[in-house]
């Protein structure tokens, strides 16, 4: 079952490095997942996000205010 990965982020250059990060690693590594990119700034306040980018897998905030190391992000995929 795919994974549902969402980058929330108004594409600011830390928005645009973690997407960059996410795809390598989900295309490096055979991840079954679907990668969308949320830019509208109603749709990122329903996550009660006040930081980007942030990074939800599965319906799940798991990082936010950063971009993450590509291992970090493949140990939340597994």
């Amino acid at each position: 079952m795919s994974k549902i990965i969402k980058i929330l982020g108004t594409g600011c250059s830390k928005c645009q490095s973690m997407t960059a990060v996410v795809k390598d690693v989900v295309s490096e590594n055979n991840i079954d997942a679907i990668i969308e990119k949320v830019e509208d700034i109603m749709e990122i306040m329903k996550y009660n996000v006040m930081t980007t980018p942030a990074l939800v897998i599965d319906d799940v905030i798991t990082i936010k205010g950063r971009v993450p190391s590509k291992d970090e992000i493949l140990a939340l995929l597994y």
